[in-house]
């Protein structure tokens, strides 16, 4: 294990795309020290370790993964839970059914709420409570108070089944209104696929909802199938400024690494437009390996990056939230854009500075995941990290959220009063 920390030591320092800008940063002869020697050190210790490590770079597109020898099921605690000032409130239950939505957690082994978030601002490192993310500080305590209808009770958690994760790609009429769900950008075909079975229902309805407050990402091509539905009538350059560019870091390591990769994903994917992008990467990749930083040449990409629109939809509201990040934080930038729509929710979750992940993976079963690529904005202080991409129109996250969806009234709210401007 201490060969592969040490391996996962170069890559970080070497390949990863924000090793100049976070030179320094990192303390690996500390936690080395922790594996040097070591027998007894399980692979859930060492993951544990590695972990804390990767917190040191404050980049949430880096992950560390550890395949299940035992063929295990992922576990948790079976519902979920935000911050609102001093409580963590339930806000879903898959598993835990002695729990319900609205319930709250007052306390964790015997400290407050407040209190573990300074014990775990490390951990947790966000700039707002609707932004932390509090399941794994969840799996540290084994109990805890919780409050609901009977007042305060101790309460000790169970262990649970990790549900599997189904994505959601779906068109359906409410009210007047189309209304797209997409918790991730994935699966090109299937998103392009959805937008021809309902073709005609998007090409005649004046008002859109798009929900992508819960998008874990995927890629950016998935996009392209909605983008004249999204651009103005009129059309939209889609170009970046040339002070506003993305840089490879094309070492030799992770060209390795990441060209089998785009191969495998050549083979699963028959949209013809994401083949398109994902043949000019592994070109790109290819010619410039071994080169360190360098600007890719998207040419061929997008020969015109001026994008007509369509008369409809006239109004879209883009639904967002911290739950959406990767690509679901670049098509809310690139949206957002768009003189017809409307983005209202909270900030998403902010991972493009440093993206384009690539893996590295050792036959004892764990993989790193790291980003190739960094945004030149980073350099004038204009990087999302922590920020995400914010909406127009901010809708705070209380409690109240649980109980009616506060979001979406607002999103027929704004459609119903853009429909009487109109008129």
């Amino acid at each position: 294990m201490e060969t592969i920390f040490k391996e996962i030591v170069d890559i970080m320092q070497n390949d990863y795309a924000g090793w100049k800008d976070k030179q320094g940063c990192d303390r690996p002869d500390h936690f080395l020290e922790m594996i040097k020697g070591n027998d007894q050190l399980s692979n859930k210790e060492f993951k544990e370790i590695v972990e804390e490590y990767l917190l040191d770079f404050n980049d949430k597109h880096i992950h560390f993964i550890m395949e299940n020898a035992e063929n295990e099921k992922p576990k948790n605690r079976g519902f979920k839970v935000r911050r609102y000032e001093d409580r963590l409130y339930v806000t879903e239950v898959d598993s835990e059914e002695r729990l319900e939505p609205g319930m709250s957690l007052v306390s964790l082994g015997g400290k407050s709420i407040l209190e573990l978030k300074e014990l775990h601002q490390r951990r947790l490192n966000e700039n707002h409570p609707e932004r932390e993310n509090w399941a794994p500080i969840l799996m540290l305590y084994p109990e805890g108070e919780v409050v609901g209808a009977n007042g305060k009770q101790k309460f000790t958690f169970g262990l649970y089944d990790k549900n599997p994760y189904v994505p959601t790609y779906s068109v359906e009429k409410r009210q007047d209104a189309v209304f797209i769900t997409m918790t991730d950008f994935a699966n090109p075909d299937a998103i392009a696929k959805m937008v021809v079975d309902n073709k005609d229902f998007l090409e005649t309805t004046e008002d859109w909802i798009i929900d992508v407050r819960v998008n874990y990402g995927g890629s950016d091509a998935s996009i392209y199938p909605l983008l004249p539905y999204l651009m103005p009538e009129e059309g939209m350059e889609l170009a970046g400024s040339d002070d506003d560019k993305m840089l490879i870091n094309c070492t030799e390591a992770s060209a390795i690494r990441v060209l089998p990769e785009l191969e495998e994903m050549l083979a699963g994917t028959d949209d013809e437009h994401a083949r398109h992008v994902l043949k000019v990467f592994k070109n790109e990749w290819e010619r410039n390996r071994g080169k360190g930083f360098v600007e890719f040449d998207f040419g061929d990409m997008v020969s015109d990056t001026f994008v007509k629109g369509m008369k409809y939809p006239s109004s879209i509201i883009v639904l967002t939230d911290v739950y959406c990040g990767s690509s679901g934080d670049s098509f809310v930038e690139l949206v957002k854009k768009s003189n017809k729509v409307t983005v209202i929710g909270r900030a998403t979750m902010g991972l493009n500075d440093y993206a384009n992940l690539v893996s590295m993976n050792w036959e004892e079963g764990f993989e790193l995941m790291y980003p190739s690529s960094r945004l030149t904005r980073i350099d004038k202080g204009l990087g999302m990290t922590g920020v995400g991409i914010t909406p127009h129109i901010h809708i705070p996250w209380t409690p109240e959220h649980i109980k009616k969806d506060a979001d979406v009234e607002k999103a027929f709210d704004l459609l119903s009063r853009s429909s009487v401007e109109v008129n």
